[in-house]
C-alpha cells in the first residue's frame, strides 16, 4: 500500500531514485516491475506494480473500443503504458515522452495513493494541490459528493 509524499530527483537520464520505503513495498510482489502511464485528466504520471497494472488493463480490455469515451481511455491509458525496470541502485528509467507529458525536470513529487504511486512535477504538484485547497474551502467535500471510484 503506497502512502505519503516523496520528493526526490530526475538526472539528466531521466531517471528517478526510488525511495528505500516505495521500493520495499514493491519488493513485496513476486515481481517488482513497474507500469508507468499518463493520467488523462492531469499531467502527471501514473506508476503501477505490475500485477496491480495487469488488472487495471483487464478491466480497460473489456470495455467496448467503439464507444468514445472507452476508446480514449484506452488510447490514453494503454497506449502510453510502459514497462519498467527497477535497477539495482533502486531507480527507473523514465522514458522522455512520458517526462515531456508530466513536465518533469529535476524535482518530483511521488504521491503515495494505495495501489499506485502518482508522480508529479514538483511545481505541478505545488498548484494543484492549492487548487485542492481552495476548493475544499469553498465547497467541503461530503460522502454525497463521491461518485464510483475506479483507477
Amino acid at each position: 500500500m503506497f502512502r505519503g509524499i516523496h520528493q526526490v530527483s530526475v538526472d539528466a537520464k531521466g531517471r528517478m531514485s526510488l525511495p528505500s520505503r516505495l521500493r520495499d513495498e514493491l519488493l513485496q510482489f513476486e515481481d517488482p516491475s513497474v507500469v508507468v502511464t499518463i493520467d488523462p485528466s492531469t499531467r502527471c504520471l501514473l506508476m503501477y506494480p505490475l500485477p496491480e497494472w495487469e488488472v487495471i488493463q483487464a478491466k480497460l480490455d473489456k470495455l467496448p473500443s467503439f464507444q468514445p469515451q472507452a476508446r480514449r481511455l484506452q488510447r490514453l491509458l494503454v497506449g502510453h503504458a510502459t514497462d519498467l525496470e527497477i535497477d539495482k541502485a533502486g531507480r527507473i528509467l523514465l522514458p522522455a515522452p512520458l517526462r515531456e507529458f508530466a513536465g518533469l525536470d529535476k524535482k518530483v513529487a511521488l504521491l503515495g495513493q494505495g495501489k499506485k504511486i502518482e508522480i508529479w512535477s514538483q511545481e505541478q504538484w505545488q498548484a494543484q494541490r492549492e487548487e485542492y485547497l481552495a476548493l475544499d474551502l469553498q465547497e467541503p467535500m461530503t460522502l454525497e459528493n463521491l461518485t464510483d471510484i475506479s483507477l
